[in-house]
């Protein structure tokens, strides 16, 4: 199992992806998810020979939406220059209930999306380098294999999130299994909710301590893809609002059915973690850094000795 830097979005933030490595090296994680930073080619070089040392594996996170060609391109050749042989990238960096106001708005999201996914296919085609999309908070799970359909090329895929679609009020496990036949990449966490007054909060908790069946989760994708690297994405922060109890929230969805929202309800309200969602409100960076951390941490022991992963 590897580790993404939006582990450790919050805190340490990562910038620099040799760095990185040696963090992850020195927990026994399997391999890094990380954007490049701006690397030279001899910093390439180095992450690149360095991680062959480890027998570690790196993926890279890109920007593609709204990209332009030759940056997107440039993307990836540096991403071939690391040893990469997967790209993360997401369309949208927000959440789809809070950033957009109107339907219109929204469709002028997807619009782009579409523009910006056929911008780089034809390169990633070129130069045979998988795109792993993430579903981030944007697409239901209709919605998205919609697209993976529309775009079909064997190096267009998804870097599948356990958790995100939750606020988009899709079942997990059947976001999972639409997903699994094209996973390139994954962002394995474990997921904790709770009821508020106009909907629920959920976060990213350390593996073992949420509600996610995650034997359920790495099996489906595994069975579907078994070269398919698992990569660790837990995120110390605040729990996530989702108001789905309020007029915003649905301003963007025509296809969500009364029975979505009562299945996802009924789920915050009757399956509960074992430990309390952190909060980081209120304490200083050295306190989070150390949450962060010991989050990292734990996760990679449950998947070691509970999941039954190899990191390495």
């Amino acid at each position: 199992m590897g580790v993404a830097t939006t582990s450790y979005l919050t805190a340490l933030k990562p910038t620099d992806p040799l760095a990185f490595l040696e963090l992850c090296r020195e927990m026994g994680a399997g391999g890094i998810q990380s954007g490049l930073f701006q690397l030279d080619a001899a910093g390439q070089k180095t992450l690149r020979d360095r991680a062959g040392e480890y027998g570690m594996f790196v993926e890279t996170m890109v920007p593609v939406f709204n990209a332009e060609p030759e940056a997107f391109r440039a993307q990836v050749r540096a991403s071939k220059a690391v040893g990469a042989t997967v790209m993360r990238a997401g369309c949208l960096s927000g959440r789809r209930y809070e950033t957009f106001n109107s339907l219109k708005d929204w469709q002028g999201f997807v619009a782009t999306s579409r523009k910006s996914i056929q911008m780089a296919i034809p390169i990633l085609e070129r130069e045979k380098m998988t795109l792993a999309l993430e579903n981030h908070k944007d697409w239901t799970r209709e919605e998205f294999v919609g697209l993976l359909k529309e775009f079909q090329s064997e190096y267009l895929g998804v870097c599948i999130d356990a958790g995100n679609n939750i606020s988009l009020l899709d079942d997990p496990y059947q976001v999972i299994e639409a997903l699994a036949p094209y996973a390139a990449s994954t962002h394995i966490k474990d997921m904790a909710w709770g009821e508020t007054p106009d909907g629920f909060e959920m976060a990213e908790v350390p593996l073992g301590e949420g509600s996610l069946d995650l034997k359920r989760v790495i099996a489906t994708v595994l069975k579907a893809r078994p070269t398919t690297r698992l990569v660790l994405e837990t995120i110390t922060r605040d729990p996530l609002k989702v108001p789905c109890l309020t007029p915003k929230y649905w301003l963007t969805f025509g296809d969500r059915k009364a029975v979505d929202l009562a299945t996802t309800l009924a789920m915050v309200r009757n399956v509960k973690a074992p430990v309390p969602m952190a909060r980081t409100s209120g304490l200083d960076r050295a306190a989070v850094l150390r949450m962060e951390q010991a989050a990292v941490v734990k996760s990679l022991a449950h998947a070691r000795d509970k999941l039954g992963l190899t990191l390495q």
